[in-house]
């Protein structure tokens, strides 16, 4: 059964059904060290963390490429008291043939939560919101909102439908993926289903969640969300690269995304679709310099307070062994962060506190491979070489 974007748009580490098409692999593409540039990646040597590991790293990178028909990699970990290794491989287009670039840019997807969320917090932390406040203090018309909370909202357990898994708005994003949606639009497609369950009793991931949030952030701050993170979570963390669109603009350099969550089901370029659709849950645009910066920031929670972070790492079960969900963020085996999927695009930011380590992952591609996301099978095959006793899992979302 051919997966659709209901079942998967701007889901995190999914498993399901499904093969890659054959038509987004790229055989014999090189792997190309990092070299320097711009965005500060270049101090990595060719043999950073030693010939052995760098040289085992090489081939498990370009063997799940390959197995997984992925178009272009880029791969970042960075090992304090052992080394860094920074690799591009593939090709950024597969028409032109264009290499990866180590510097390019990509969507991000589901990654923009843990911006929006931090964004929140830090409102809880100037005392202008609670986490245990009800949806319905702010926003009016959400459904049960009298009892679904800011907290379960930002740790997936509200119940509210996911807007993403209507019929009718896969449609209308598969016949239209030029048009611009606003916040309101998309939370109206869960809202015409019920529930799926009491507020706070299940793990279920859903964007509409984060669409509230959003909307939260908004009305008090009295800002526009994208101006708000860029204010008070990206300028002082000092990401400089990393950017909330107002549409479907995109920085050079980029990489062109392909998808099969199409309306014919073939691999298409769909660069260029509007990420409005996902907005405060999955329409920011980032590069390797800033998501290597933003993993230890969020981890660490260097832009909140020590109370405010130890909420948000107060993680819970997700039905998937050895991953568990806090506030906007996941605990995978020991590794924290997030990823991201959006149709073209699949990201994996995460920091391992016990080692001070950090893994970013960047793909232009979100076409399963074996039933899995190709982020995932990259993310496992690097943390079970480097790091062997903290092998990434990360399944939050069921299809």
């Amino acid at each position: 059964m051919r997966r659709t974007p209901c079942r998967r748009l701007l889901a995190a580490t999914l498993l399901v059904a499904s093969v890659l098409a054959p038509t987004a692999f790229v055989p014999g593409a090189p792997v190309h060290a990092a070299s320097a540039g711009p965005h500060g990646e270049g101090d990595c040597r060719p043999d950073g963390l030693g010939p052995g590991l760098t040289a085992k790293l090489d081939k498990t990178i370009e063997d799940v490429r390959e197995q997984a028909a992925i178009p272009g990699v880029v791969v970042g970990l960075w090992m304090p008291g052992k080394g860094c290794y920074v690799r591009a491989t593939g090709v950024a287009d597969t028409v032109t043939r264009k290499p990866m670039p180590v510097d390019t840019f990509v969507r991000i997807g589901s990654e923009t939560k843990t911006f929006t969320v931090t964004a929140l917090l830090e409102l809880v932390d100037e005392g202008k919101i609670r986490l245990d406040d009800p949806i319905s203090d702010y926003i009016r018309g959400v459904p049960d909102g009298d009892r679904i909370t800011l907290r379960h909202l930002a740790e997936m357990r509200s119940g509210l439908f996911p807007y993403t898994s209507d019929p009718e708005f896969i449609r209308d994003l598969q016949t239209q993926p030029e048009r611009a949606f606003n916040p309101w639009e998309v939370l109206s497609y869960g809202y015409r289903h019920p529930n799926t369950f009491a507020p706070g009793t299940q793990f279920q991931y859903s964007n509409s969640n984060l669409i509230l949030l959003g909307l939260v952030i908004e009305k008090v701050s009295g800002k526009r969300l994208a101006g708000f993170i860029h204010e008070r979570v990206l300028r002082p963390a000092r990401l400089h690269d990393t950017l909330f669109p107002k549409g479907a603009e995109f920085p050079e350099p980029h990489a062109r995304g392909y998808t099969d969550q199409t309306l014919s089901g073939a691999v298409e370029d769909v660069t260029d679709w509007n990420p409005s659709w996902a907005w405060a849950a999955g329409a920011m645009i980032s590069n390797l310099h800033d998501l290597r910066r933003w993993a230890e920031i969020l981890a660490t929670g260097e832009l909140l307070s020590p109370e405010t972070q130890a909420q948000r790492l107060k993680t819970l079960p997700t039905g998937f062994p050895g991953t568990r969900y806090g506030l906007g963020i996941f605990e995978t085996n020991g590794w924290i962060g997030h990823n991201g999927s959006i149709p073209g695009y699949e990201t994996v930011t995460v920091h391992l506190p016990e080692r001070k380590a950090t893994l970013v992952i960047m793909i232009n591609t979100d076409v399963d491979s074996g039933g899995q996301e190709p982020s995932t099978l990259l993310a496992r095959a690097v943390t079970a070489v480097a790091t062997p006793d903290h092998v990434y899992a990360g399944a939050v979302m069921p299809r």
